[in-house]
């Protein structure tokens, strides 16, 4: 959800996402809350961050929830590492729409969070 609404923001900028133990698909409630906002991830799929660890980056994120997940250390160039956590909607437990009402509230988490990113580290810098 996050590399889907960065992007969103600046179509000159090129966002990656990946994970440490990335899923075979694209959760079907990520993809249905990022639509009611009006961006379609569907095409994406998951990937290992393992595939990008070498490669230089102006800004690694970490997105991990921190005592649940393990965010992997970057060898390779990185001018500017941040985390910025959620929780992991796909923990979430109840009836079906408890469980999508946690995923828009991470969804809004995100958008609020990435804006301020993006306002403080990157527009500001143009």
């Amino acid at each position: 959800m996050a590399q889907g609404f960065l992007a969103s923001l600046d179509k000159n900028l090129e966002v990656l996402s990946a994970g440490t133990v990335p899923g075979s698909y694209v959760n079907p409630n990520a993809i249905k809350v990022m639509n009611e906002i009006g961006i379609d991830i569907s095409n994406n799929y998951p990937k290992s961050v393992d595939i990008y660890l070498d490669q230089p980056f102006d800004f690694v994120i970490t997105v991990c929830d921190g005592a649940k997940e393990a965010c992997p250390a970057f060898v390779g160039k990185v001018k500017t590492r941040l985390h910025i956590g959620f929780e992991d909607p796909t923990d979430a437990t109840g009836t079906p729409e408890e469980v999508l009402n946690v995923f828009r509230k991470v969804r809004d988490e995100i958008v609020r969070d990435f804006t301020d990113f993006y306002n403080n580290f990157i527009k500001s810098k143009k």
